[in-house]
């Protein structure tokens, strides 16, 4: 994957500070950065075709796209004339990315989660009567 990504990388990336950033990856999980649609649809097929070349392909049916824009934005893109669908959000390693940028969602899925562990603890060590302040 890392010989891949390599070969595939381009001029379309995404500046972020003193940085540009044309993929994020993980083991089998890519995520493609461009500044535009017709940026990614070029570093897809570029992408797509590097895959190829190494025996693997992009599964088109665990694939999809999404804008990251304040305003919904269409973006049609495809891989091996099969287009991509567009959604509004997605779970990268665990983080929820909407298109908008919003973390709300994200943070209350933490709070939550948190909340759950706390809960948990308190029924198995507050709780327990074999630790009881009769020690």
């Amino acid at each position: 994957m890392d010989r891949i990504s390599r070969r595939s990388q381009g001029l379309e990336a995404v500046r972020f500070g003193v940085h540009r950033i044309s993929s994020l990856i993980f083991a089998d999980d890519v995520v493609l950065l461009a500044p535009s649609s017709l940026d990614l649809q070029h570093a897809l097929g570029h992408f797509a075709a590097e895959c190829e070349a190494t025996g693997m392909r992009v599964s088109t049916s665990k694939s999809e796209a999404m804008v990251l824009d304040r305003k919904k934005v269409a973006c049609t893109l495809q891989v091996g004339g099969e287009l991509l669908p567009q959604v509004e959000e997605f779970k990268y390693l665990g983080v929820l990315f909407t298109s908008e940028g919003r973390m709300d969602r994200e943070i209350d899925r933490r709070i939550g989660a948190a909340a759950a562990v706390m809960r948990s603890m308190y029924r198995a060590v507050v709780v327990k009567k074999e630790l009881s302040l009769k020690a």
